[in-house]
């Protein structure tokens, strides 16, 4: 296992190295159903947004203070009604797979969403991408659905699987 640290993202720190395991993911996964690499103009612009939204952008550093993963959540869908849930994401460099740093980083992600008094956690995850189901499953995720054929990559069809944690916060929700 790899002891990581789990803190804030900042782009003028972070961009180049989420830039890296962004692009790595596109190019060689399913993870991310994009075709084309990021350049970091866009990843700097969508990190700025999300923190400057208020969202959390959490960085796992190993013992040289290498970004080594992140993850984030935002909002699920744009309706009122769906406040209390959010969509997240967890990358994990490909050197650093395997070694518990996504386990720590979604560990840390609930903290956040139990924080901000949310509900309802999703993850949309490539049905094929066991490791992530796994982990996601580990950590009290449930499956809920999946989208047959809902991308299409590496000429082939991609099966969206959603996993969802209920949280046992807010206490009071309320309507408005």
């Amino acid at each position: 296992m790899l002891t990581v640290n789990i803190a804030d993202c900042f782009a003028e720190r972070d961009g180049l190295a989420i830039q890296s395991i962004l692009n790595e993911a596109i190019v060689n996964s399913t993870a991310l159903y994009d075709y084309e690499p990021r350049n970091l103009k866009v990843v700097t612009a969508w990190l700025d947004q999300k923190i400057g939204l208020g969202w959390p952008v959490r960085g796992a550093y190993d013992a040289a203070d290498r970004l080594v993963g992140f993850a984030t959540f935002g909002p699920f869908r744009p309706q009122p009604a769906y406040k209390y849930t959010v969509e997240h994401s967890v990358y994990i460099d490909q050197s650093c797979r395997g070694q518990g740093v996504g386990h720590a980083l979604m560990t840390d992600l609930i903290k956040q969403a139990q924080q901000r008094q949310l509900h309802v956690m999703v993850g949309c995850i490539d049905a094929a991408n066991e490791v992530s189901i796994h982990l996601h499953e580990k950590l009290g995720f449930q499956h809920s659905g999946t989208i047959q054929q809902a991308g299409f990559k590496f000429g082939r069809w991609l099966d969206a699987a959603f996993y969802q944690k209920t949280l046992s916060t807010p206490p009071h929700p309320c309507d408005g």
